[in-house]
């Protein structure tokens, strides 16, 4: 299975934390990283963030830098998202796919598209 599976979505209070992970159960040789992205309701898709599978590099969106941090487990063939200080803002399905090139910000460079986790944030 080469779908990712996304988990640790949930409703939490603004200012409070979540981590979520993906997990690639047949990870995909063609892929140089995984990202994440969201999608609020009525909203476009947009990047979150994104990790190469050596995890020396990672990327951000202006909108989460500093509250967000991707890592990855290797081993686990894991992606995680540590997500911060979260704003209502931030509230939106949250998904996680692999990319096969460097272009790390597009969504349309990405494959292999998990469900999505919801993330819901209150005020």
């Amino acid at each position: 299975q080469v779908q990712p599976v996304e988990s640790g979505g949930g409703l939490v209070q603004a200012g409070g934390s979540l981590r979520l992970s993906c997990v690639v159960l047949q990870r995909n040789w063609n892929a140089v990283g995984m990202g994440w992205f969201r999608r609020a309701p009525g909203k476009e898709r947009e990047f979150v963030a994104a990790i190469d599978w050596s995890g020396a590099k990672s990327f951000y969106s202006d909108s989460v830098k500093g509250r967000f941090t991707i890592s990855r487990d290797g081993a686990q063939n894991t992606v995680h998202l540590q997500m911060n200080s979260l704003k209502p803002g931030d509230t939106a399905t949250y998904y996680c796919a692999a990319v096969p090139s460097g272009s790390y910000y597009s969504a349309d460079a990405y494959l292999h598209w998990g469900q999505g986790t919801q993330v819901t944030v209150s005020s």
